[in-house]
């Protein structure tokens, strides 16, 4: 079981570089990240894009020519779907460059690429926080901003298998709500207690899930016994499904700069992950998502 980011790294070091599939790779900061990736030799990339203003940046960040194979595109559109073809056929996963969100995700999604699977596609926060002794997934504060009850079990599914693929054999899944107990008055907690029961029978294989709970029940098995509340999984989750992409933002990023959260993310739910960065984030997280996106690929 990956237990920090320092063996996250080291995880996708033994498996060797995977062949990273860039769309819209004229981006000085997404090739600043592939250039610290290729040294740590956990991702060989391929670059969809404009090829003059690629070549450029590298010229600039001193890379040599031959670091990166270059496929040249004219248009963003262009480059999306020839990114995505390719990484359904041969790549291991896909990364977003310089390109509009919507306009990436429409390309990702689009049938005719072949990247598309059964589930809808959600983004998984991967958090190392110096109070917890584990990894903590937290989902979905970042892709889906209306959940419907059968989306909420492809995006409790898809955290599942992510977990998985880090070693976690049986993922302790905790469903996020304000209170403990099934009320009509908030919808999260009747579909929680659906998915909780789907869980009881088995239809996530090996997994813990339960919900409704609150955040201290999640974390305290001394507020489980004060409050009453019947749990397995208290004080031990892996994963945290929010009712709202806002309460996963809100939660994950509060973590990361109020709680010195090392932090890395990415989309699950395709056939193959979907790394997405931010020029805001830092080269640390850009790393630890390119490492991740080796490890779940």
């Amino acid at each position: 079981m990956i237990s920090n980011f320092a063996a996250l790294l080291d995880a996708a070091r033994q498996r060797g570089p995977r062949r990273c599939v860039v769309a819209c790779a004229d981006d000085f900061s997404t090739i600043e990240a592939l250039r610290e990736a290729r040294h740590e030799k956990i991702a060989n990339a391929v670059l969809f894009g404009n090829q003059a203003r690629i070549e450029s940046i590298e010229a600039t960040l001193k890379i040599p020519l031959d670091s990166f194979e270059i496929r040249p595109c004219a248009t963003e559109e262009e480059a999306i779907k020839a990114a995505v073809r390719d990484v359904a056929q041969t790549g291991d996963f896909l990364m977003k460059g310089r390109v509009n969100t919507s306009t990436f995700l429409h390309g990702v999604l689009e049938e005719s690429g072949g990247l598309r699977g059964s589930r809808i596609l959600s983004h998984v926060a991967l958090l190392e926080l110096p109070s917890y002794h584990k990894m903590l997934f937290i989902t979905d504060g970042g892709m889906n901003t209306e959940l419907d009850l059968k989306r909420k079990i492809d995006v409790v599914s898809n955290a599942i298998a992510l977990a998985r693929s880090l070693g976690i054999e049986r993922p302790k899944v905790a469903l996020l709500s304000a209170i403990e107990r099934v009320n009509i008055q908030i919808s999260d907690t009747l579909d929680w207690a659906i998915i909780t029961r789907m869980g009881e029978q088995g239809e996530f294989g090996e997994a813990d899930v339960e919900g409704p709970l609150a955040l201290d029940i999640a974390f305290s098995p001394a507020s489980a016994q004060i409050k009453k509340v019947a749990t397995r999984i208290s004080g031990e989750v892996d994963v945290l499904v929010v009712p709202s992409i806002s309460t996963g933002n809100i939660l994950a990023k509060g973590l990361q700069y109020l709680g010195s959260a090392k932090i890395c993310g990415i989309i699950v739910g395709a056939r193959k992950p979907v790394v997405m960065l931010s020029r805001s984030d830092s080269p640390q997280t850009k790393l630890f998502s390119m490492a991740l996106g080796n490890v779940a690929s």
